[in-house]
C-alpha cells in the first residue's frame, strides 16, 4: 500500500501509513536513518490491526519514503515531524520511540504532555548527539566537524558510514532532555537489551533515574541488542503497551 503524504507548516513532506481503531492510538517513532517499514514498525502495524487499535508510523524528512536530504535534518526537524504527524491523531496517544524516537517522544512529551497518554521506549537514546557522538570524538574528530561540517564514521548496521554533521550537533543542544527536569506525567515502561553496545544500559539507567514519573518502570532483557526485534523483544513491546495503555484508559475513538 503506497504511503500517504502530508506537509509540515516547515514545508517538509511526510510520507505516513495511519489505521484507524479505539484508542488511544499507538504512534511509533523510528530512529536515526531507520524507516517505517522496519521490523518493530511492521509488528506493531500488525498488533494494534490485531486488536482494533488506531496506529500511525511514518518517516521523518530526510528517511524512508519522505521528503528531504538526510544530511539536511537534525532533531529539531525530526521533532517538528513528528509533531506534525501526531497532529493527524485525535485523542492520547501512546507513543513508542525506537532509540533516538525515545529522544523524540520524550521532546514530544515535554512539548505537548497533554497529549500522551504514554510511552514506551525501546533501547531510548535521549541526548546521544551529545553523549554518544560529541563525548566520544577525539579532538581531531572534534576539529574536521567544525571546519567540515561533517564527518563520516564506521556504521555497524551499513555498508555506507555514518556521516554526521555540524549542525546535527550543535542544533541538537537545544534539545537535550537529560539536564534539565523532565517530568511524565503518564506511564512509561523503558526496554533494554543488556547486550546493547550502541545505547548501553546506563543510559536507561540515566533516563530512569532523571524522569519525574508516577509509573515508570525499566525492563532489561538479558542478550538483547540494540535491534531489540527478536520475537522475545517484540512480545515485550507488545505488553508493554498493553501496560500503559491501561493506565491511560482505553475508549472507542476513531481516527
Amino acid at each position: 500500500m503506497d504511503a500517504s503524504q502530508m506537509t509540515t507548516a516547515q514545508g517538509r513532506r511526510i510520507a505516513y501509513h495511519q489505521t484507524p481503531g479505539a484508542g488511544p492510538g499507538v504512534v511509533f517513532l523510528g530512529g536515526f536513518r531507520s524507516d517505517m517499514t522496519g521490523t518493530k514498525a511492521q509488528f506493531l502495524q500488525d498488533w494494534a490491526t490485531a486488536r482494533g487499535r488506531a496506529f500511525l508510523r511514518f518517516d521523518y524528512s530526510g528517511h524512508g519514503q519522505s521528503g528531504g536530504d538526510f544530511l539536511d535534518g537534525s532533531i529539531g526537524d525530526w521533532f517538528e515531524d513528528a509533531q506534525a504527524a501526531l497532529g493527524l491523531t485525535t485523542g492520547p496517544q501512546i507513543l513508542v520511540g525506537s532509540s533516538m524516537g525515545g529522544w523524540i517522544a520524550l521532546l514530544l512529551a515535554r512539548a505537548i504532555p497533554q497529549r500522551i497518554g504514554g510511552l514506551v521506549g525501546v533501547a531510548a537514546a535521549p541526548d546521544f548527539t551529545e553523549e554518544s557522538m560529541w563525548a566520544g570524538f577525539s579532538e581531531d574528530e572534534r576539529a574536521e566537524v567544525m571546519e567540515k561540517g561533517r564527518i563520516a564514521t564506521p556504521s555497524d548496521y551499513s555498508a555506507d558510514p555514518y556521516v554526521i554533521t555540524r549542525r546535527l550537533i550543535e542544533e541538537g543542544r537545544g534539545r537535550l532532555v537529560l539536564r534539565a527536569p523532565l517530568d511524565l506525567p503518564f506511564p512509561v515502561r523503558l526496554l533494554q537489551g543488556s547486550a546493547d553496545h550502541d545505547v548501553p544500559p546506563a543510559v536507561a539507567l540515566r533516563l530512569f533515574d532523571h524522569a519525574s514519573c508516577p509509573d515508570m518502570r525499566l525492563t532489561l532483557v538479558k542478550g538483547a541488542d540494540h535491534r531489540f526485534s527478536t520475537g522475545e523483544c517484540l512480545a515485550a513491546i507488545g505488553a508493554a503497551i498493553a501496560e500503559v495503555s491501561d493506565g491511560a484508559g482505553q475508549e472507542k475513538m476513531s481516527i
